[in-house]
């Protein structure tokens, strides 16, 4: 089984809680320590700002549990970060101005940093929500960074977390730049933010946008500072990420991406519940795999409920349905460690997106078939569980166990062996609407126990 895969490497980052991410020697995947890091993220983007010490360590333990290894969280934060205290009365900067951080609001910042590393959790570190920067026709702003401060902000941050080895930083926070002024202004951060570090090893810095065709690529990926690209769908059924990070896989110089925003648990499908309903577990899973075998290095699952941390205590927004300490066991929440569970399975950084595989790799984005594999297996992802035929002859071995992994309760069934030769169509065991599975081959010759 591969539960005692997920308890060693959870133990291994217990163990090894200082260890910086860095890139894969392919520059395709994160490592830490040196060891292949698997991206499960979550996008807690309230953490700082509506959580107090109390609830934040509960929030962080439930997901380290749960296997989750990133915590995206923003500093100044997206519901009237700059003015509306944090829960001990606290707002981040005094007088609206960057280069003035308020030390009592960043001292509850440390301490979640700390905690979470003590968790072996990643804290993926928002220096600012985008309305900060550029409010476009929602969010509270106010509009407060210029080229200059924004270098200042970024510096001082650099130098209070540079020691930090569990931060990867996060630029943008959902705002695509709109001029040369609002580029000139993430430039500026990130060159702050590395110049407060002055560490050997340059820290990860990567760029959240809204949705676009490149992500992050459209503007930053010939900028040194950028470690990786960043991806967001915009909350809507069925689009085609896959063929995004595709896109961006292909562009020079090489380097790895991930989907941090995708629809996420229980949110209004396209922000029209009242037409489209919320979204479930189904539809965040087939983001994770769809996303995950195109290329993407890890995934980001998301929850409408939690990122803003609905409660009593806070109201929330586009119609959240669950308090948050219920939300964390919503069914596609527990799904994602089944998602890790396989891609840890085998050798992670060699793994790489083969739509060869597929005859079937013509179909819309609901009925797609997806396929990814390493040197001696590979997985193919089907989102409604009808036949598809595959190209065999794509990894070694005369004789491959074939078998179905189940993404909704992690189970492996296995199936035939058979001949590693020609075309051969497989079935999985259910077809229909929420009936996803990953076909697994494996090389008999080394064959990995699921």
């Amino acid at each position: 089984m591969l539960r005692p895969v997920l308890t060693a490497l959870l133990c291994c980052f217990a163990c090894s809680l200082s260890a910086q991410i860095t890139v894969s020697d392919n520059h395709r995947y994160l490592l830490r320590n040196g060891r292949p890091f698997f991206w499960l993220g979550d996008t807690a983007w309230e953490l700082f700002h509506r959580l107090n010490r109390e609830q934040a360590s509960q929030y962080l333990q439930h997901r380290a549990e749960q296997g989750f290894t990133v915590i995206q969280a923003v500093v100044l934060a997206e519901f009237d970060g700059l003015h509306t205290p944090n829960a001990y009365g606290e707002v981040p900067l005094l007088q609206d101005d960057p280069t003035r951080p308020n030390e009592a609001y960043f001292a509850h910042v440390d301490y979640i940093i700390r905690k979470a590393d003590s968790l072996g959790l990643v804290i993926g570190l928002l220096p600012t929500w985008g309305d900060k920067v550029w409010k476009a026709s929602w969010g509270r702003g106010p509009e407060i960074f210029n080229p200059q401060n924004a270098e200042t902000y970024g510096k001082w941050l650099g130098q209070r977390y540079g020691s930090r080895k569990n931060i990867v930083w996060i630029l943008g926070g959902d705002r695509n730049p709109q001029n040369e002024t609002h580029i000139a202004i993430w430039r500026r951060m990130a060159a702050g933010i590395l110049a407060g570090t002055a560490q050997a090893h340059p820290p990860l810095i990567t760029f959240h946008p809204q949705p676009t065709p490149l992500g992050s690529a459209t503007w930053f990926h010939q900028d040194q500072w950028l470690g990786f690209n960043m991806f967001q769908n915009g909350h809507c059924r069925h689009t085609p990420v896959y063929e995004r990070i595709q896109a961006v896989y292909s562009m020079s110089p090489v380097k790895p991406m991930l989907d941090g925003e995708p629809l996420y648990e229980d949110h209004p499908v396209c922000f029209n519940a009242k037409d489209l309903g919320t979204s479930s577990a189904y539809d965040v899973r087939q983001y994770a795999y769809l996303d995950l075998f195109a290329g993407a290095f890890g995934h980001t699952y998301g929850c409408h409920d939690i990122w803003q941390f609905y409660s009593p205590d806070h109201e929330g927004k586009n119609g959240p349905h669950v308090y948050w300490q219920q939300a964390m066991d919503l069914p596609g929440a527990r799904q994602m460690q089944y998602v890790r569970r396989l891609m840890e399975a085998n050798p992670l950084t060699e793994r790489v997106p083969d739509q060869s595989l597929i005859v079937e790799n013509d179909l819309l984005p609901a009925e797609r078939v997806q396929a990814t594999r390493g040197r001696d297996y590979a997985y193919i992802y089907t989102c409604v569980g009808r036949p598809f035929t595959v190209n065999m002859s794509k990894i070694s071995g005369r004789m491959l166990s074939t078998g179905w992994y189940n993404p909704r309760t992690g189970h492996y069934q296995p199936a035939d062996t058979v001949e590693n030769i020609g075309q051969r169509t497989f079935t999985p065991p259910a077809a229909g609407y929420g009936q996803d599975w990953v076909l697994v081959l494996q090389d008999t010759a080394r064959r990995v126990a699921l």
